[in-house]
């Protein structure tokens, strides 16, 4: 829990600074049992790869989506996984295909599947050359004239995420998921991360740049 709770804390620190004062932009409290890492490390993963059939067909039987507009899954961290799944059973993320994937999931279910995805080989993307530089320079280094951090101050150098503090892997991920990701905490239709972490950061990134940050990581590992 210290160690999780650090992670958090060193990189809603390095957000800090570009919170503005509006009070729809302003940041929720973070309950602290979000930052505590959950069963998934105790998850069967050939459990998880058995009841995964069912999930092939969009993230395909590895967990690397034929469909660009699915994410990858393999590889995936499982603290991360689980929470997406819980939260889409509770609704705290909305999505009404995988309300109905998991509706009839328990935990130790959605933990089994959790850990059979972490445990498959990441997904290595290529990335186009045309607009790679301003992914890189944003991924890297932030956008320091809207107060945007660097990315990889939470997600890692290498895109790898963060399992103690539930930051997902983003690397060799699809462009076109993550473009709608983006777009969907960008909106706010997606709300399911802690602080509103990633809809103050989508908030101030034009499509220009949400393209190119999603170029930079298909190609990143």
């Amino acid at each position: 829990m210290r160690k999780s709770l650090f992670v958090y804390l060193f990189c809603f620190a390095a957000m800090a600074g570009w919170q503005t004062s509006v009070a729809a932009e302003t940041a929720a409290p973070v309950d602290s049992a979000e930052l505590q890492p959950i069963l998934a490390a105790g998850g069967d993963a050939e459990a998880g790869k058995a009841a995964s059939a069912t999930c092939a067909a969009c993230h395909g039987p590895d967990g690397v989506a034929a469909i660009k507009t699915y994410p990858n899954l393999a590889g995936q961290g499982a603290p991360y996984l689980l929470k997406q799944l819980q939260e889409f059973k509770s609704g705290a993320r909305e999505n009404a295909v995988m309300l109905g994937m998991v509706a009839a999931l328990d935990d130790t279910a959605m933990a089994n599947l959790a850990a059979y995805y972490a445990s498959q080989a990441p997904a290595e993307g290529v990335s186009e050359p045309e607009n790679l530089e301003l992914g890189r320079n944003i991924y890297q280094g932030g956008i320091s004239s809207v107060g945007i951090p660097a990315c990889m101050s939470c997600h890692g150098p290498d895109g790898a995420g963060n399992d103690a503090a539930k930051f997902p892997r983003v690397n060799g991920q699809n462009a076109e998921y993550t473009v709608a990701a983006l777009q969907s905490f960008r909106s706010g239709a997606r709300a399911n991360d802690p602080g509103k972490m990633m809809r103050l950061v989508a908030h101030r990134l034009s499509d220009a740049e949400i393209a190119a940050l999603a170029n930079y990581l298909q190609g990143l590992h």
